[in-house]
């Protein structure tokens, strides 16, 4: 994971009641830019929040809808150690959709953009073994750390 990734992510942490932190749950907020599941298109419906769970070696993304549909893109294994910003942030091994479904075997990555001043893209992408592809991109807003300096000058 990069640094600007930790300092964004860090921020979205610290922000959270206390509460939060023990669960290890980020919600982040900004645009759903695509949302798909299948051969629907949900993304006109796709809600302003995503939230980010990690729970021991399971990291998740997960998406939702206007009407309350949720994806949850997630994977094993420890958060990686990135030196790109296009490397891999997880693997992604299961696609759960609605919070009683059975997870789908699917395989993918969610990987974050190249921060810019104000803003960081979180796309997850997977396909399952049928061939159904899904996927979501979020961008939320990049906030610096308390104390650290400022990418540009306020005008």
């Amino acid at each position: 994971m990069t640094n600007r990734l930790r300092l964004a992510l860090f921020c979205a942490l610290s922000s959270l009641p206390a509460s939060a932190h023990a669960q290890a749950a980020l919600r982040l907020e900004g645009t759903c830019e695509k949302l798909v599941i299948g051969t629907q298109d949900l993304s006109a419906a796709c809600s302003n929040v995503l939230t980010n769970a990690v729970s021991r070696n399971r990291t998740s993304f997960d998406f939702t809808t206007s009407d309350g549909q949720t994806i949850g893109f997630s994977g094993n294994g420890a958060q990686q150690e990135a030196t790109e910003e296009s490397d891999p942030l997880q693997p992604i091994n299961v696609v759960t959709i609605g919070k009683d479904a059975a997870p789908t075997l699917a395989i993918g990555a969610c990987r974050f953009s190249t921060p810019e001043p104000g803003r960081t893209a979180i796309t997850c992408e997977a396909s399952a073994a049928d061939g159904r592809p899904f996927a979501g991109t979020f961008v939320t807003a990049a906030k610096a750390a308390a104390g650290a300096p400022a990418s540009s000058p306020a005008h």
